[in-house]
């Protein structure tokens, strides 16, 4: 995101519905996800090329597996939730920024993966369609944030904790492969993917309005009288 960019002030209540998703994914996975050595490692990654360098080493078996696509899925995403990070951390008055929190989840979603290659192609899948959600979000270099924008970013990342929370709880029960495939025309899957894919939608047309706002406003602004 632009360093001009200005975001719309901070609600508790962004901050009370990160609460209730974390103690949700605890919840499930058994896992307190801010007090995950991960987290402590990302919290002090600076530059987006730091966080990447702790997934990719989180990934290492799955490229040892043969399975190689996965960083091509998770690395864009990364970037993408990178671009809004500042701009969540200050809406929501956080000391750990959301996106580093999906960073985190991400991160024990593959540490979890290690010793269960049958969940590999799956877990490649499941990124890959994500990721294929996220692209719109690219627009966020170009705009500031309103209430109804930040608000909307929250539920994305709710939602793709909740995601990231199911496939967890689910390679940890080291499942066949067969079974696990399964994972993603489950129910409570598809629902979480569909509620995100929509949520980005929303979250698009609003930035696509705000940036043909803006440009509108820059052209009335040098047009001649």
């Amino acid at each position: 995101m632009s360093s001009s960019s200005q975001t719309a002030a901070p609600s508790p209540i962004f901050k009370s519905m990160l609460d209730i998703a974390l103690a949700e994914y605890q919840k499930k996975t058994g896992d307190d996800l801010l007090a995950h050595s991960l987290a402590a490692k990302l919290q002090a990654c600076k530059p987006v090329d730091d966080v990447l360098d702790i997934l990719r080493d989180q990934a290492k078996t799955f490229e040892q597996s043969g399975d190689q696509k996965l960083m091509k899925w998770i690395d864009p995403l990364v970037h993408v939730l990178y671009t809004f990070s500042g701009a969540l951390g200050d809406g929501v008055s956080l000391a750990f920024p959301p996106a580093k929190v999906i960073f985190t989840g991400i991160g024990v979603l593959l540490a979890a993966a290690k010793d269960v290659r049958a969940s590999h192609g799956a877990i490649i899948d499941l990124f890959e369609r994500i990721e294929s959600f996220f692209k719109r979000l690219e627009v966020y270099t170009e705009v500031s944030l309103s209430t109804r924008m930040v608000e909307v970013l929250v539920k994305i990342v709710i939602e793709l904790l909740s995601i990231l929370s199911i496939a967890t709880k689910e390679v940890k029960r080291r499942r066949a492969k067969i079974y696990f495939r399964k994972l993603l025309g489950r129910t409570d899957i598809e629902d979480a993917l569909k509620k995100l894919d929509s949520l980005i939608q929303e979250e698009f047309q609003m930035a696509t309005a705000q940036i043909l706002k803006v440009t509108t406003e820059a052209k009335d602004g040098t047009r001649p009288y």
